[in-house]
């Protein structure tokens, strides 16, 4: 399977400094800045970046659960929102709400709740937010 890669670079402290975010495959780069992250300023922030990824994964998990079960969704769209909150020792993100809405004929609300759970559950993105992947970090100083 493929692995994927983004990266980001921040300059400066944490208040004054800022950053550039770029995705591996070039198809977004893009500037963040504590006033983007933690106000309402210019630029994205990480927990938006993490929201897309969240939005794009369900879709596509819950697009593929309806088609298993033998109803093949028109279109399934979602949102995430992201909550980063001040919690005890700094800021954290304290929950995420997925809300889609998708056009599926044939299916009643009980059997698309029904797979809207299992893909809650099952979408890759959802099982590493929920804490089930290693992470590893290693750093160095340049020369």
């Amino acid at each position: 399977m493929a692995t994927r890669s983004s990266s980001a670079e921040w300059r400066g402290n944490l208040k004054d400094g800022s950053g550039k975010m770029r995705l591996g495959s070039g198809a977004y780069e893009g500037a963040f800045s504590f006033a983007s992250r933690f106000e309402n300023g210019t630029g994205t922030n990480p927990e938006e970046l993490i929201a897309a990824a969240h939005a794009g994964c369900y879709s596509m998990a819950l697009s593929h659960g309806l088609a298993q079960a033998g109803h093949a969704p028109k279109r399934v769209a979602t949102t995430a929102k992201v909550h980063l909150e001040k919690v005890e020792g700094g800021f954290g993100i304290t929950r995420i709400e997925l809300d889609a809405e998708a056009e599926v004929p044939g299916i009643d609300e009980a059997a698309f709740r029904q797979q809207a759970e299992a893909a809650k559950k099952g979408c890759p993105v959802s099982k590493a937010l929920a804490g089930n992947v290693a992470i590893t970090a290693t750093g160095h100083l340049e020369a």
